[in-house]
């Protein structure tokens, strides 16, 4: 289970180092076999292989013949990509996922459960914002959220 909010820089050769306290877990659960994708928001999902995996099947079955399946058949499989941990706890980010993604040198790690969100820092701060102000103007919640208990 991955959580919490991380402030990183990605390196000249566009690596990114993860936190030390998901290292040792993503080492025991998928020996460091992370797979990058993109998201339609202009973010980078970043998967232990093993749930990507699943996911990636899901994808597969869906009906190809369904516009909005097919374009996220296309986004989702179409970029992911395998990117292994290093010894030292990196992850080499390809050209092509940097530049969907708006990355360049700060950036944050975003847990979202099983899998992590990879932003801008400048466009996670100015999403963040719109995010906060929106729930705030928002006074009418779905029957999900009215059973939620924080």
């Amino acid at each position: 289970m991955f959580r919490g909010v991380s402030h990183l820089n990605l390196d000249a050769k566009g690596r990114l180092t993860f936190p030390s306290r998901y290292r040792e877990r993503l080492q025991a659960y998928c020996e460091g076999e992370m797979v990058i994708t993109v998201d339609p928001d202009h973010c980078l999902l970043v998967y232990a292989l093993p749930d990507w995996e699943v996911i990636e099947a899901k994808l597969a079955k869906l009906p190809s013949l369904k516009p909005q399946n097919r374009r996220l058949q296309r986004l989702l499989i179409g970029y992911a990509t395998e990117c292994p941990m290093d010894g030292n706890g990196r992850i080499l980010l390809p050209p092509p996922l940097r530049d969907f993604a708006g990355l360049d040198k700060k950036v944050v790690l975003v847990g979202q459960g099983n899998k992590f969100e990879l932003w801008d820092e400048a466009t996670w701060n100015e999403r963040r914002e719109v995010w906060l102000a929106q729930a705030a103007e928002e006074m009418e919640l779905s029957a999900e959220l009215e059973e939620l208990s924080l």
